[in-house]
């Protein structure tokens, strides 16, 4: 095909234009990239964690989970197929199976160790959750919606720490003190911890925290370098449950 001289230089100047426009479009992408990365680390720079000391943790205190359990209005039944826990203890042993053997010393063989949901990095009761009662904040809780929740219990399958319970009864009657700043829940749904979500929004923190004299939990964001959580995680030799797992479980045990 031939081009005459107008078009060879319509061709040229496009040509031009080309490699002139190109830098200017790098450069908007630079600047979108660094826009989008930007937000997205607002959006990350809050995660909420928290760190359990088992060597501060005495043997025979309940202070952290009566002070749970009595904020949130969890029920006391005796009947262990009913129970319901928010937090409470297990031996060292049964929480920690992959980081145990017949030698271990320090102390920990049949020690009390507190649990308690882990607030997953990955949670797998999310993903397997189909009405989405349950589901992940921004700041790293998860959390439940106990109007969504219709009681299929694949939340419960899923979580490989044992750390929700199920309604099969109307819980009500087996509260002691009903506190009326928090929703009671009904018979046919799942509950768990919340990480005091509704003490966190009024600026105070986990009841658990507060009411642990030996100052044996501390809760706050990881991702503040100078927050006192990445302190205390800078300083101690942490272990998390189940890690191999791929959870990314935000429980941190000192032991």
């Amino acid at each position: 095909m031939k081009i005459d001289r107008r078009g060879f230089l319509k061709i040229g100047g496009l040509g031009i234009l080309g490699v002139a426009v190109k830098p200017v479009i790098d450069v908007v992408s630079k600047v979108k990239l660094a826009e989008a990365s930007a937000k997205k680390r607002v959006l990350v720079e809050k995660r909420l964690a928290m760190v359990v000391n088992l060597k501060n943790c005495k043997e025979g205190c309940t202070d952290c989970i009566n002070a749970c359990h009595g904020v949130h209005n969890v029920p006391d039944i005796a009947n262990p197929k009913d129970e319901i826990k928010w937090i409470w203890t297990e031996s060292y042993e049964k929480a920690f199976p992959d980081q145990e053997h017949r030698f271990i010393g320090g102390g920990m063989k049949g020690s009390p160790a507190i649990l308690l949901c882990n607030h997953c990095d990955n949670p797998s009761c999310v993903r397997v959750c189909p009405t989405k009662a349950t589901f992940k904040r921004e700041d790293g809780i998860v959390m439940m919606d106990y109007h969504r929740c219709i009681g299929c219990r694949f939340c419960m399958a899923a979580c490989p720490y044992g750390s929700r319970s199920f309604n099969w009864r109307d819980p009500r009657p087996f509260i002691k003190k009903i506190n009326p700043n928090f929703p009671t829940r009904t018979k046919g749904v799942v509950e768990k911890c919340n990480f005091c979500e509704e003490r966190l929004a009024k600026g105070l923190i986990p009841a658990c925290v507060e009411s642990c004299k030996n100052k044996a939990l501390a809760f706050g964001n990881v991702e503040e370098p100078n927050s006192e959580i990445r302190g205390i995680l800078r300083s101690n030799y942490t272990i998390r449950r189940k890690p191999g797992l791929g959870t990314g479980p935000q429980i941190y045990y000192i032991v």
